[in-house]
């Protein structure tokens, strides 16, 4: 979950940045972020069609992420699909919310191709968090992604010199941390995994160019080098 209340990374900047106009800023199209969100929602929409649940047999058939999928390669997939399902409409409602949220201003500033990849290494990375705090349990949801930009958030705003606690930002992870290990049917897991990738990624985009000039198309190297090491932990320890 997140929360109004704080400021975007990019936004903090429109003032500083000459290269960017309000025109630009307001009329630009988050498409990858609506796809997504029309993802996510369509799985549910059909979930419910097919019937057993609010979340139907789509999950019963074999998209959740659960224990077990080192014994069955075939289910490769679940590390993935797991991300785009969500139990009733609050889950999705939510996580939909906060995607809307947030995600526009880093698919602006980080442009289609870059940000798609973070988000699935989020999705990838929040897997991994939920297998390794239960190996044995079931889970569902966008939230690691949703986590990993909270994360991305957090470095970008610092590595600007804005803090956290002034800009809001600190008190939406104070809140959305508090419920994750509150509330017994949150994946602590899961959105430890998305926040940590979402810290890691920061640090790459934000800080790391900073210090060193990075070589073409290393943040992007990077970034998938995480996800197929937090894909194959997975595995390894479901």
């Amino acid at each position: 979950m997140a929360s109004v209340g704080f400021h975007c990374p990019e936004c903090v900047r429109i003032g500083s940045a000459r290269n960017r106009t309000a025109y630009q800023i307001l009329t630009f199209n988050p498409l990858v972020v609506k796809l997504l969100i029309a993802a996510n929602v369509i799985l549910f929409v059909i979930g419910i069609g097919m019937g057993d649940g609010l979340q139907g047999q789509i999950v019963a058939d074999g998209l959740i992420i659960r224990g077990g999928l080192n014994a069955n390669l075939g289910e490769w997939y679940r590390v993935v699909t797991s991300g785009f399902l969500h139990y009733g409409f609050v889950h999705l409602g939510f996580n939909m919310y906060a995607l809307w949220l947030l995600g526009p201003a880093f698919e602006r500033s980080l442009g289609k191709l870059r940000f798609s990849l973070f988000y699935s290494t989020a999705i990838i990375c929040g897997s991994f968090g939920a297998m390794f705090w239960t190996p044995n349990g079931l889970t569902v949801g966008a939230s690691g992604a949703i986590f990993g930009l909270l994360g991305l958030a957090t470095v970008a705003q610092r590595s600007s010199g804005y803090s956290i606690w002034k800009s809001g930002l600190g008190m939406v992870l104070l809140l959305n941390f508090v419920l994750t290990f509150t509330v017994s049917s949150i994946s602590v897991g899961g959105h430890l995994g998305g926040f940590i990738s979402g810290l890691v990624i920061g640090f790459l985009l934000f800080e790391l160019p900073k210090k060193t000039t990075l070589p073409k198309y290393l943040p992007e190297i990077l970034m998938i080098f995480l996800a197929v090491s937090a894909y194959a932990g997975t595995l390894a320890i479901s």
